[in-house]
């Protein structure tokens, strides 16, 4: 078995190329594994109307090279960014090979891709064409080669889904009376006031005005939990309206023991009840943790692939907050929070263009001084990768200038 180890190709590429081909640099892995999800019908439909007429010269990206080969490390997104203007438009890079590419989500490291444009209209082929531009023939030249595979399914993805996977244990929107009523740490070992990963603690999911369950260590039970501090309230920037609750991720805990009660007698001989917390463990720790942390049960794994594709309708917004960070600027690779959700029809791989408010300023060539307002600028791209009902999460893909709170968003095309 061989394992191609994960890589970012030298060829010099586009500015939305580097920025893919850096998210997938920090995503890289030993082994690269297919994203075998659906496709829909409107990508589908986009590459069958590609692949009768082709792609405009007009579209194509300035520098896109006559030919390609496919690198590990490399994802769709990358070589669309690579030959197409925008490179969420992979579904048209697939139109542009179908014949040869059946599904768009089986590229390999080592394939070669050549632009022909010899027709008037761009297209891919994985074969060169013949002399005076001619459409290749079936005769395909072999030699003798060594051919190495992993064992894993070795196909490119479209994007790399490892530089968002930190996030998705991480950011929180949940209901504030919800939140406050969860589970949480009660008291620790010795009177410490920090926990930090090895360290034993105790909780409780039942206690004094809430309808909780107790924690429980009993077979079927959940005893794998994430801890939160601080649900911050999100406010619309537009309206002021308060869209839902951040909670601040600090680590994770496992119930050792789980909480109970039991009576006894005390020395003038009267019954007492006596509360047992939960025994818990911490076994991660992004940031020291302490009495009152809430306790949000571990959620399943999603196997989840991201489809960059643009919104089918018009879609706008505007920028809530900059995930974990006290900078007033976000830049390319950080988080924020949107104000659309799944209640509006944002998804999960929609790629969003951000735009910089204009200045407003006096017109000083004219002698009345109005006030004018500059158009909104674009300033970069977005992908949502997480959603809520009224709040989303989405990764900033590039950015020209600082995005910040009450920037706006809209489709990107």
């Amino acid at each position: 078995m061989h394992k191609n180890s994960a890589g970012i190709s030298r060829q010099p590429l586009s500015h939305a190329g580097r920025i893919a081909a850096a998210l997938a640099l920090a995503g890289a892995t030993c082994g690269l594994q297919a994203q075998n999800f659906p496709i829909t019908a409107d990508q589908k439909a986009t590459a069958t109307q590609v692949a009768q007429s082709g792609v405009a010269l007009a579209e194509l990206a300035p520098n896109a090279p006559d030919s390609y080969t496919v690198k590990s490390g490399d994802t769709l997104w990358a070589i669309s960014g690579i030959f197409l203007r925008g490179p969420w438009r992979w579904p048209e890079l697939w139109g542009m090979n179908l014949q040869d590419i059946r599904n768009p989500h089986l590229i390999y490291p080592g394939q070669q891709l050549y632009l022909d444009k010899s027709s008037g209209r761009a297209i891919l082929r994985t074969r060169m064409a013949g002399a005076g531009g001619n459409t290749p023939t079936d005769t395909v030249r072999v030699s003798p080669r060594t051919r190495y595979e992993s064992l894993a399914d070795a196909s490119i993805p479209t994007l790399a889904a490892n530089v968002i996977e930190p996030f998705l244990a991480e950011p929180l929107i949940v209901d504030g009376p919800a939140f406050a009523n969860a589970p949480r740490i009660v008291a620790t070992q010795e009177g410490r006031v920090l926990l930090s990963r090895g360290d034993r603690a105790y909780g409780r999911g039942q206690y004094e005005g809430n309808s909780g369950k107790a924690l429980s260590n009993a077979k079927g039970e959940v005893i794998d939990y994430r801890v939160f501090r601080n649900a911050t309230p999100l406010k619309d920037p537009g309206t002021g309206a308060i869209l839902g609750y951040e909670a601040q991720y600090v680590g994770k805990a496992e119930i050792i023991r789980g909480e109970s009660v039991r009576s006894r007698t005390d020395a003038d001989g009267k019954v007492q009840t006596e509360i047992i917390p939960a025994t818990i463990d911490i076994v991660a720790a992004k940031e020291e943790m302490r009495v009152g942390d809430r306790l949000i049960p571990e959620p399943a794994r999603e196997m989840v692939s991201y489809v960059p594709h643009a919104p089918t309708k018009p879609m706008e917004g505007r920028i809530v907050s900059i995930y974990g960070s006290a900078v007033t600027y976000a830049s390319a690779n950080q988080v924020v929070v949107v104000n659309r959700g799944t209640r509006d029809g944002l998804e999960r791989g929609h790629v969003l263009a951000i735009r910089k408010d204009g200045e407003r300023l006096a017109d000083k060539t004219d002698s009345a001084r109005p006030q004018i307002k500059l158009p909104n600028e674009r300033n970069g791209l977005l992908m949502v990768f997480r959603t809520f009902e009224q709040l989303s999460y989405a990764l900033i893909l590039q950015v020209t200038d600082g995005v910040e709170v009450g920037d706006r968003f809209d489709n990107p095309n």
